[in-house]
This record gives structure tokens, sequence and C-alpha cells, in this order.
């Protein structure tokens, strides 16, 4: 049987949308796979509908680094709304409770709570409205059946949080913090500490990994670039604009070290062979170039013996079979 090709076209690169509000990550990403004509495409982490912001889009080649990106640090801005809770933890969700913000809800109050409780490692219960997975399901399809199951508390690490912004019944925050941390249930604890309940208003993701908000382009950004400049205008002219906007698949990786490789030792990896290094460290990860840097192969690990192991390659540096 004839394999069935993917249609599309062959681009490796990553995209920083600014994901706009009210829609799924998944339909943004639709979206950006259909402006470029991509073969292949996926995100590296979800936004809530209900958020906007940092959401990197990996396409082609690049997916195969997007779990650098999904164990990334991350840093969001958002809006706690006090005095009602909800059952998804954020303004999309019904209504569940009501309560009167006292007058000892103040500044110094949670200045003092978000020293205390939510500084460093800390456990947190992930909303059942969140996309982790039971047996197979997320918990968000789950919840909205009316399916209520077990969510054990999980570690994570908050190494920055700041009000930026208190207005009796807002509170702007500004976090960093680690992979798995979310945000709706910092929000949801600090409501019932303050004993009056809260919710997320508006969450804003800034950064994700080495990626920063500055560099985010958005939707209507990114269709402008694809509409013809001229009459007739070239389909691989309107492609080379947009191919400049992506970032190479190799930027996941912040901070691996860079290997350059002779052609020959190119063809050796492409043929999953390993090679022998002379004074070089051992590295978990190193990414891999060759012709003078211009062609990245993929990444790769150098054990304590200075071998060299092909980790992860690009589908141009493979060689042929």
């Amino acid at each position: 049987m004839a394999r069935r090709r993917n249609r599309g076209r062959a681009i490796d690169g990553i995209f920083l949308l600014h994901k706009p509000a009210g829609m799924s990550s998944n339909s943004a990403l639709q979206r950006v796979k259909r402006i470029y004509g991509a073969a292949k495409a996926g995100h590296t982490g979800a936004l809530d509908p209900l958020a906007t912001g940092m959401l990197p889009v990996c396409l082609g080649e690049a997916t195969k680094f997007s779990h650098y990106l999904l164990d990334s640090d991350k840093r969001y801005i958002t809006t706690a709304k006090l005095g009602i809770r909800t059952d998804s933890s954020d303004a999309d969700g019904e209504v569940i409770a009501t309560a009167p913000v006292g007058d000892d809800v103040t500044e110094a109050r949670i200045q003092t709570l978000l020293e205390e409780h939510f500084d460093g490692e800390i456990e947190q219960v992930p909303s059942m409205f969140s996309a982790l997975k039971h047996n197979g399901q997320p918990l968000y399809k789950l919840a909205r059946q009316g399916v209520q199951v077990e969510v054990k508390p999980r570690k994570v690490t908050i190494y920055d949080i700041k009000m930026t912004g208190f207005r009796g019944d807002e509170v702007d925050l500004e976090v960093h913090c680690s992979k798995g941390t979310y945000i709706r249930s910092i929000v949801e604890d600090l409501g019932l500490m303050l004993g009056c309940g809260a919710h997320v208003q508006m969450l804003h993701r800034l950064d994700a990994g080495p990626y920063k908000a500055p560099d985010m382009l958005t939707l209507e950004q990114l269709e402008s670039l694809a509409q013809p400049r001229t009459e007739g205008e070239e389909i691989k002219s309107i492609q080379a604009r947009l191919d400049q906007v992506l970032l190479p698949p190799w930027t996941a990786l912040e901070g691996a070290p860079e290997l350059e490789l002779s052609p020959e030792e190119a063809e050796r990896i492409g043929h999953g062979q390993r090679i022998r290094l002379s004074d070089v460290d051992a590295a978990p990860e190193v990414l891999l170039f060759a012709e003078n840097k211009s062609r990245f192969l993929g990444i790769a690990e150098i054990d304590a013996e200075g071998v060299l192991r092909p980790k992860r390659l690009i589908a141009s540096a493979q060689a042929e079979q």
C-alpha cells in the first residue's frame, strides 16, 4: 500500500502567536497552520479560551522540539475578581458562591498571603477544568459532563509573584512560575484564604521559556503578511515574507551548547552513527550544525567518554537508507 503523503508544504520553524481571547488554542493553531499551508503543526501548551498571549506554534520539524517549551518556565499577568467563586475558577464558569469583600481584605494582607503561601515550591490541586487527563479523558470534558474524579496535588515552583494592582475587589498579579502551574488555582486558593472567594477575570501569558512578549504577533498581523502586496504577486514571494517571522527550531532549546560538524561527521550522524570526539565536555543535549552553521541537523548528547550520540534529528539531516 502506498504511503499517504501529508498535504502542505515542508516549512520548519516556530511562530510566536499572541492568542486572542475567546479562541481555543487548537483553533488558533489551525489558523496559523492554514495561513502557512504547513504539512504539520503543534502548539506548546494550551491556553484556555479566556486567556490571551504567548502561544508558540511549531511548524514542521520544529514539532520534534515542542516538549522543551512544554517543560519551560512561564510568566503571566492576571486579574483576580474577589467575592465570586465559579466552578471553573475563571470568568467562563458558572457562579457557585458569592461573599462580601470585607474591610480586612487589604493590600497588606494580600501581600502577606502571597509571601507566606505562594513563594517557592508549593503544592496545588489543579482545577477540574484543566487539560490534565484522567484515563485518557481531559478533566475539563469530565467536568462538563458532571463527572468528578480525585485530582491529586502537584508540586510546582513559584519563582516570583507580585501584586501590581489593587482595586478593592480586584487584584492584579504577575507570576513567574514553573511548568504545570495553574494560575486559576493560585487565585482560587488566595480567595479562600481571604474568606471571600475569587476567580480569574483576566489571564495573559507574557513569556514561555526563551520567548518574550514583544516578539509575539497577532493572527491579524500574520494574515496581513499573507495578503498580496501587488496584483499577481507570486505565492513564493508571499511565503518568503511569512517565513521571515518564523524562529528557527533550535531556539526552543535555550542555552544548549552548539557543535559544528564536518561534512563527513554530518553524514555519519545522519546514518545514526556515533562519533568519538576529543577535548569535549559531556552534555545531555547539544545543537548540531553543519556547513558553517547554515544547516541545523538536530540534537545529540555527548557522554562522559566523549562519544556523540544522535538524539533527535530533523528529516533533512537523516540520510537515505
